[in-house]
């Protein structure tokens, strides 16, 4: 299914910069009408859309980020009140690099640290808080800890490349973790929504997508019960999520779901695709 020629691509493309951005990277400064949209949310609906690092937007996105990853350009947001905001900002765009290409130094550099700290916090074979505060330290050489591990930016950036005999508990980690995936799916994910067709559904899958990432067999294994859950919900071999759904970033992708047709098309596409990505 090609999405890429569609009307929602188009009208986000024609808002990208010279410069390959979007204006604001992270933080939408909604006051200012010329910037209805930040980098970070046209590079999620990309990906959604079918976009890879091999089309020319992506592309002129990325040598964006690497400019600002590597100091060659200003990042365009203001400095946010939190802990360690450079620390921060650059987990953010090496997380965003290495979505569309794994050839980038500096975001493998950063991207390796992370992982160091989280193969170092599950050695035991489950979560130690102070390891992982003691090796965060050590790592950036500050005493402020950013202390969720379950965020979209780690989970992202740290995929496939945790020891093996570790990534297994981290996994299990996030699926346990009642407060879910940060900045994605606010609830335990191992429990799947009650209803089906609603928003929050649409959410969960969009967590369920990012976990299914993992290459390892046994996080694989891990998801099984996602499959069951998907195929309980199929009707004459095709998925509704109903009008619920859509929400502007995962749904819709035709160009139009005036028809039960294109949104049941839709849906089916898109489920289809972590079925395919479950299994091992």
């Amino acid at each position: 299914m090609d999405y890429k020629n569609g009307k929602w691509a188009k009208k986000i493309l024609d808002m990208q910069y010279e410069d390959g951005s979007w204006g604001y990277f992270h933080t939408l400064h909604t006051h200012e009408k010329k910037l209805p949209i930040t980098t970070e949310q046209a590079l999620t609906r990309l990906e959604i859309l079918g976009f890879t690092f091999e089309d020319k937007p992506i592309k002129k996105a990325v040598k964006y980020m690497q400019n600002c990853l590597t100091g060659k350009i200003p990042f365009p947001d203001r400095e946010e009140k939190f802990k360690n905001w450079k620390i921060g900002r650059d987990f953010i765009l090496a997380t965003w690099i290495r979505k569309f290409t794994l050839n980038d130094n500096s975001a493998n550099d950063i991207a390796e640290k992370w992982a160091e700290i989280i193969n170092k916090a599950f050695s035991k074979g489950k979560y130690d808080h102070e390891i992982y505060k003691d090796t965060y330290i050590k790592t950036f050489g500050i005493k402020t800890v950013h202390e969720n591990i379950a965020i979209f930016y780690l989970v992202s950036i740290i995929t496939n490349l945790l020891d093996k005999n570790i990534e297994k508990h981290y996994f299990r980690y996030i699926l346990e973790k009642d407060t879910g995936i940060y900045y994605i799916y606010g609830k335990k994910l191992s429990k799947v929504p009650e209803n089906f067709i609603s928003k929050e559904t649409n959410s969960y899958l969009r967590a369920i997508e990012l976990l299914a990432k993992f290459e390892n067999p046994e996080c694989k294994r891990q998801l099984k019960y996602i499959s069951k859950w998907l195929n309980e919900n199929k009707i004459n071999n095709e998925w509704d999520m109903g009008k619920e759904s859509k929400d502007g970033i995962n749904y819709p992708l035709s160009d139009s779901w005036r028809t039960n047709e294109n949104r049941i098309k839709d849906c089916t596409y898109r489920i289809n695709k972590i079925l395919e990505n479950i299994v091992y």
